[in-house]
């Protein structure tokens, strides 16, 4: 269990490091890196590392069909049943990110002009927002949920 766990901190060290590059600008090389792990861990790795993986990996992609077929698949990892030793410790921060997800896939159907899609993802964000905390997380994500809200359903789907 010590070395599952331990493997598990190495991977989220190496998303993190993968993200830093991200936010640093260098989508490319960030890219590659959770391409690179990606096809490590697999479609049937650990929850929390396939879905933090799969939405950081959808912010690198120029093209937002493949933006939107990351955001998926990190919904799909979120949603997916669980085992394991990390999998309680787990659970609960994949559940934190559920709202997040919906609102990206709200987003990425804005950009591809398919509103009423955008729309169900946002209700079902708001659906999924009762597990964030009231904490710097839980009111940011509230507060792009509300921007989002008003984009889609303010008269302005556009900007």
């Amino acid at each position: 269990m010590e070395q599952r766990e331990m493997s598990g901190d190495t991977v989220m060290t190496r998303i993190g490091q993968a993200i830093m590059l991200l936010h640093a600008g260098d989508r490319e090389e960030a890219r590659n890196r959770f391409g690179a792990l990606w096809s490590e861990i697999g479609e049937c790795g650990d929850a929390l590392h396939r879905c933090t993986l799969a939405h950081y990996m959808a912010d690198t992609q120029d093209d937002p069909g493949d933006e939107l077929a990351w955001d998926l698949r990190a919904l799909t990892a979120a949603e997916a049943p669980t085992g394991g030793p990390a999998a309680e410790r787990d659970a609960s921060a994949v559940r934190a990110l559920v709202p997040l997800l919906h609102l990206n896939l709200a987003a990425d159907y804005v950009k591809l002009q398919r509103f009423e899609a955008a729309g169900i993802h946002l209700d079902r964000a708001w659906g999924t927002a009762g597990v964030l905390e009231d904490d710097g997380y839980g009111d940011t994500v509230r507060a792009f949920l509300g921007r989002m809200e008003q984009r889609l359903r303010g008269g302005t789907p556009d900007g």
